[in-house]
């Protein structure tokens, strides 16, 4: 069954599978990492068990976009790819609230009463162990766990995934990516990182005298730190192997960054389409050289060493 994504509790209580009852998150979920894919397999589990409606409730932009945004995070991913990875996930529904200056008001009490209870017929909720909600970030899960004994719903505390004793989270892997250590960001998130996008023309300088790139334009906040990258680059459902540099192309004077791909075995005209490039592996730091002839011996060392990556990567 597809996923479908509401946009108001009203909607989803009109139009929810026969007014059943539901099993729920609640949270920003950005990465969907290891700990996020903990919470959302329990509750299919416990929704499947119960014949319960499966739910998330998250919420666009990130409220700290609204409430404080010069502390804003980068986000790791796009709302359609988390919509996309709740719908892998087997989530039956999800709930997407427009969080403005209004619904930054509403009290926990309130977010429980109108909305889990009254709209969403909440019959458990799933959550962290840190989670905070409602105006001022007042409710936790002792408020939660009250709110549930006095209305009829359970509380279930998820604890959260770690690697080597380390908790995993947005706030981690956003700090792994920033710095280019992609490879860090790999396991807490169960995948590679990828930025996603449309195909943009270059300067075309790849072509005349360096190697041929495709140049993408993320639709990502989060790019990964400047430098040179092991990747593979995603057309039309295609996986190639590639280098890619993030950067602003100091050799020729650039200024804006860019996100450069070279693919292997690759030798099509493209100047339009999308295209997703997986950060696999940091190769190097971006730097300045003399002049083309240098920087193409680089790229030249660049492409071997992304190779030998994908072999030994391959074994």
């Amino acid at each position: 069954m597809p996923l479908k994504i509401f946009h108001s509790p009203e909607e989803w209580a009109s139009k929810a599978a026969g007014g059943a009852r539901s099993v729920l998150s609640v949270g920003n979920f950005d990465g969907l990492h290891l700990g996020h894919q903990r919470i959302l397999q329990r509750v299919v589990e416990r929704a499947r068990a119960d014949r319960n409606l499966s739910g998330i409730v998250t919420f666009d932009p990130h409220p700290l976009h609204i409430l404080r945004p010069g502390q804003a995070p980068p986000l790791i991913e796009t709302l359609a790819q988390r919509l996309a990875g709740f719908s892998n996930a087997g989530i039956d529904a999800a709930l997407v609230l427009r969080f403005d200056a209004a619904l930054s008001r509403v009290s926990a009490e309130d977010f429980i009463r109108t909305i889990l209870v009254e709209k969403l017929r909440v019959a458990a909720i799933l959550v962290g162990e840190n989670f905070r909600f409602g105006h001022h970030g007042a409710g936790n899960v002792e408020l939660l766990s009250a709110a549930g004994r006095q209305r009829g719903f359970d509380v279930e505390i998820v604890p959260p995934a770690q690697i080597g004793g380390q908790i995993v989270s947005s706030t981690a892997i956003r700090r792994a990516i920033a710095d280019g250590n992609v490879a860090d960001a790999t396991p807490m998130l169960g995948r590679a990182f990828s930025l996603t996008g449309e195909i943009r023309g270059g300067a075309g300088r790849g072509q005349k005298i360096l190697f041929p790139t495709l140049n993408l334009a993320p639709e990502q906040e989060l790019r990964p730190g400047l430098g040179v990258y092991a990747t593979e680059s995603v057309l039309d459902g295609r996986v190639y192997g590639s280098v890619t540099n993030v950067g602003t192309r100091p050799t020729f004077d650039g200024r804006d960054v860019t996100v450069e791909s070279h693919l292997f075995d690759f030798s099509e005209q493209v100047v339009q389409g999308r295209m997703e490039v997986r950060f696999r592996r940091r190769l190097r730091d971006e730097k300045k050289f003399s002049g083309p002839d240098e920087l193409r011996a680089q790229i030249a060392r660049d492409i071997a060493a992304a190779k030998d990556y994908f072999r030994q990567f391959s074994q």
